[in-house]
């Protein structure tokens, strides 16, 4: 069976395929539509989303909000130091990812703005620091004044003002990501309207996303990764509303891989939703067997990543692979700005 192994999601991708811009409007970016019954691909704009949901049915986004966890500074002697603010610990503490690593060692400083310092505090057993933050002002305020859009790695340019929109979604609100949930930034208020409108139902649950969600599968068999852990939430009214959706024989369709983690996280053995919050280290790959999500919009992701699995277990190893290679040859956008997949 293939899909098994880490090289088995090895696919190589011009640097031109990787969006370093957003598309001009969120709902012009292309979707491609795979059906999984038919072995089928086909090619629609991203504002098809309305015709292809029916009325009945219930999509899953996930509310989170990126807060601008990059933070710039310099160390004492003025050379240039980074951190990636990671998790709030409280009382101003954060776990951190930084840059260079081998400088910043426990009681090191790091100038960020005026009266916003940070110092080193620890590290911790996976070689991320705690750093406790130091200002005049609610921290809050200090990361929002002085910290940048934490844009992934492989866009290759620092943020602009523009990022601080389009990085988010249009229903981001409840700030803890340091990383967009990509699939939902192709939605405007517009369509989101129009599928109220047409009876499909919006449930918001939270997943805040984590660095982990680049880091690629390092080892040969993916059953020895070690998943990161994200904190979520699924309040009780959206899984009363879920479980209601599927009494009637509505469909649940998961806007991006963060909306699957959470869901497949909180679903029974029943198939039915409950009220949970917590921390998730789920790692869905192939032969996975799917309990709470239907159908799947999502993005196109890095080679050897978590996510390409999971979406080659919600598809198929070989059909999302032949959706990949077809993608590459029509000149589809890849990855956080990129353009979109949905899985029906």
């Amino acid at each position: 069976m293939n899909g098994l192994l880490t090289a088995d999601y090895d696919f190589e991708l011009p640097d031109d395929r990787i969006a370093q811009a957003p598309s001009e409007k969120r709902d012009e970016s292309r979707l491609m539509l795979v059906d999984r019954e038919k072995n089928t691909i086909e090619h629609r704009t991203f504002h098809d989303i309305v015709d292809l949901i029916p009325s009945g049915d219930a999509i899953v986004v996930n509310s989170t909000k990126v807060f601008k966890a990059r933070l710039l500074g310099t160390r004492d002697s003025g050379a240039p130091a980074e951190i990636l603010l990671l998790k709030s610990l409280g009382a101003s503490n954060y776990e951190a990812m930084v840059h260079p690593g081998g400088k910043l060692k426990a009681g090191r400083r790091i100038h960020i703005g005026p009266d916003f310092d940070a110092e080193i505090v620890s590290t911790t057993d996976r070689r991320t620091r705690i750093v406790h933050l130091e200002t005049s002002i609610p921290v809050e305020e200090a990361i929002e004044k002085f910290g940048h859009v934490p844009l992934p790695p492989y866009i290759r340019r620092t943020d602009e003002a523009t990022d601080i929109e389009r990085y988010q979604t249009v229903y981001a609100n409840q700030p803890g990501s340091v990383a967009a949930p990509t699939a939902g930034l192709h939605f405007t208020s517009e369509i989101l309207d129009s599928l109220t409108a047409k009876g499909v139902a919006r449930a918001e649950i939270v997943l805040h996303v984590g660095a982990g969600t680049f880091k690629p599968v390092e080892v040969d068999d993916p059953a020895n990764h070690v998943m990161h852990e994200e904190s979520y939430w699924v309040p009780g009214e959206v899984a009363s509303a879920l479980n209601a959706t599927v009494e009637r024989g509505g469909s649940i369709w998961a806007v991006g891989t963060t909306s699957v983690r959470t869901l497949e996280s909180v679903v029974g053995s029943d198939k039915r939703f409950v009220t949970s919050s917590g921390d998730t280290r789920i790692f869905i790959r192939p032969p996975y067997q799917f309990k709470a999500v239907d159908h799947l919009l999502t993005n196109f992701h890095l080679p050897r990543s978590t996510l390409l699995m999971l979406v080659a277990a919600f598809a198929g190893y070989e059909l999302i692979m032949r959706a990949y290679r077809e993608a590459i040859a029509s000149g589809y956008r890849f990855y956080s700005y990129g353009d979109a997949m949905v899985i029906v």
